[in-house]
């Protein structure tokens, strides 16, 4: 199959890689395209890598409802999370949802329900992403983090 790399460069726009370098790029579509083979010199040739693979940021909303229920605890706040709230690995996506649990349920906010909501966040996703509620309980007592972690984000009393 023969391919006319003049009329894909012009499709494609303007890209620069490492093996095809495409130059005079314009509105006409007409570009000049060379193939090179760069030589590094062996101190830039230490191991053969794989390119980096980019993890897509999947988009709020992270929480899709919450409830308030009655368990052994006391009052819990189950916080049922969407598929981007369970994958995303937005930077800010901890602060993003948190908002969102405060537009639906604005009696959480006390800083002992968020540091909770943060564990389940920062681990519960990672150890059971499909767990059906993050769980909530304004009675747990404000701890360190290694507090935290340590009882599986529920301080003070066992999980519900």
């Amino acid at each position: 199959m023969d391919v006319d790399l003049n009329r894909v460069a012009g499709a494609l726009g303007c890209v620069a890689a490492g093996v095809i370098v495409v130059a005079g790029c314009g509105s006409s579509g007409d570009v000049a395209v060379s193939s090179v083979s760069p030589t590094p010199s062996s101190s830039e040739v230490t191991s053969a890598t794989a390119a980096p693979v980019a993890t897509p940021v999947l988009r709020p909303p992270y929480v899709d409802h919450v409830d308030w229920v009655q368990t052994d605890v006391g009052a819990s706040l189950q916080i049922h999370p969407t598929p981007s709230g369970r994958r995303t690995d937005d930077q800010r996506g901890a602060d993003v949802a948190w908002s969102e649990v405060l537009a639906m349920e604005p009696d959480a906010d006390t800083p002992g329900m968020r540091a909770q909501f943060d564990c389940h966040w920062d681990f519960a996703r990672a150890v059971e992403p499909d767990k059906p509620s993050w769980n909530i309980e304004p009675s747990r007592p404000v701890v360190t983090d290694q507090v935290m972690i340590e009882t599986r984000c529920n301080p003070g009393a066992p999980e519900e």
